[in-house]
């Protein structure tokens, strides 16, 4: 089988910069991040520790602290949802480990669909996986206002000052990652741990406490059938496990990515997953399944149930609120790094291509900034606006990049590359590459007629500016561009 050459490559190029010429004074990082990183004090790149953390961190973000509320009306069947999801969500992050071991550059699903499709496929990975960066993260910062609210009961019913404390929980992140990337895998380890020891407690000891008699009927639907309750749950927790890409994306800044990428991308999947099942299945034993489906705070009510007191509200909207600290430094930095590989390569404009301190600056900025515009209008418009169309739009858009690089991996492996191909781990590459693409498209079915059709606008859009920069790049040296 042949395959059609895509555009020509640029030239090699460093993960922090532009094309290396030689070895500097600070070493050399070279394609494949098996070099030493070029940089300062505050540019330092990511260990296996830090790497599991940003994906546990990105995944498990404030959405954990509602889904138990949120799946109970279907049943218990939801943890056979929660399971089938988990097995996709782990045969995907096996596939960025893969295809992170052939090109471990910064980018992630982008520099795997470019590498296979050519340019327009990889700027159609990079701006659908830019939107949800940052719509992502204007959703995290309102929903850790609700949080907020607990600890500081003078914000609620305040709209302002609700917009100003979102405002603030996004801003924070940004500040950290414009300090370098040594002070965001900090405070992303920091976050991570902290956020863990509550949701922990509740996932491991509840179950001492776990009382099968509160978990409810297995399909609480009236009428339905298990594999339609299944579908209907699924659907609600599909973007649990949006994030997986973590560590492929910031492939640049991973020591040794070709080994440490693939096994923090399983390690932080398997470990987000443990604590779903397990918070999962324990609110389910601790919160009667009635008063389940009417609460706003089912940790807080399940810490309520094991210690006999009230405090476990406090508790819960602290860790909800560092969760959300944790996700949304992880996402502000991910946000950055795919238009900043793109524009490398010429599909994103150039200023998105400047670092300081191991940062996309620009990136970070322009981010923060729209996110923050989108926070004001969801204030501005209230909560019956368009903000939640516009949520519900990046679980669709997360599937473009995602199936693009399946597709890239079902290509390599179908190509006859000997040099892109373990011919020992074909078949088993094979079915995960499937597995992968069934779920990505279970992700596009769950999502929703209205989401899709929101999102392929989205993508249009931006199909406009990339006819600039394409024409941009082909334009002939020294040749002017037309006027009017």
């Amino acid at each position: 089988m042949t395959m059609t050459k895509p555009a020509a490559a640029p030239a090699a190029t460093t993960p922090d910069g532009p094309p290396a010429t030689g070895t500097g004074a600070t070493g050399t990082a070279t394609e494949d991040g098996t070099g030493s990183a070029p940089g300062t004090r505050h540019a330092r790149r990511f260990g296996l520790p830090v790497a599991t953390a940003l994906v546990m961190g990105n995944i498990i973000g404030g959405g954990i602290f509602l889904l138990p509320a949120s799946v109970a009306p279907f049943g218990t069947v939801s943890l056979v949802a929660f399971g089938i999801l988990t097995l996709g969500a782990l045969s995907l992050a096996l596939v960025f480990g893969r295809l992170a071991e052939r090109h471990p550059r910064t980018g992630g699903p982008y520099v795997y669909a470019r590498e296979a499709f050519g340019d327009f496929a990889g700027f159609l990975a990079a701006w659908s996986y830019w939107i949800t960066a940052w719509v992502s993260n204007a959703a995290l910062a309102v929903a850790s206002v609700g949080y907020l609210a607990v600890l500081f009961p003078g914000l609620d019913g305040h709209r302002w000052s609700m917009c100003l404390a979102a405002l603030a929980v996004q801003w924070l992140p940004a500040l950290a990652n414009l300090a370098g990337t040594r002070y965001v895998g900090a405070v992303q380890v920091v976050a991570t741990v902290l956020k863990f020891v509550p949701l922990l407690l509740v996932a491991v000891g509840g179950l001492f406490f776990f009382e099968p008699d509160r978990l409810g009927p297995f399909t609480a639907g009236e009428g339905g059938s298990a594999l339609g309750a299944v579908s209907a749950s699924a659907a609600i927790l599909l973007f649990s496990y949006l994030g997986v890409e973590s560590a492929a994306v910031s492939a640049g800044e991973v020591r040794d990515p070709r080994r440490n990428v693939g096994r923090a991308t399983v390690l932080g999947t398997l470990g987000a997953a443990v604590v779903y099942l397990l918070g999962t299945l324990a609110v389910f034993g601790l919160v009667p399944h009635e008063r389940l489906v009417e609460s706003t705070a089912p940790f807080s009510d399940a810490v309520d149930a094991m210690t006999g007191g009230t405090w476990g509200g406090t508790l819960v909207a602290g860790a909800a609120v560092v969760s959300i600290l944790g996700a949304l430094n992880g996402w502000t930095l991910l946000s950055a790094q795919t238009p900043y590989a793109a524009a490398r390569d010429g599909l994103f404009p150039q200023v998105f291509a400047r670092k300081r301190r191991g940062v996309p600056v620009v990136g970070v900025v322009v981010t923060v900034v729209l996110a923050s515009a989108l926070t004001v209008y969801n204030y501005t418009a209230g909560p019956a606006g368009v903000f939640e169309t516009l949520v519900l739009v990046t679980t669709f858009t997360a599937t473009v990049p995602y199936l693009l690089a399946t597709a890239a991996q079902i290509h390599f492996l179908l190509s006859g590359q000997r040099d892109r191909v373990d011919r020992g781990r074909l078949v088993r590459d094979g079915v995960l590459a499937a597995a992968a693409s069934g779920f990505s498209l279970w992700l596009v079915a769950g999502s929703g007629y209205a989401a899709v059709y929101q999102g392929v606008l989205f993508l249009f859009a931006g199909i406009l500016g990339y006819a600039a920069m394409s024409a941009r790049r082909r334009r002939p040296a020294g040749e002017e561009a037309p006027t009017a």
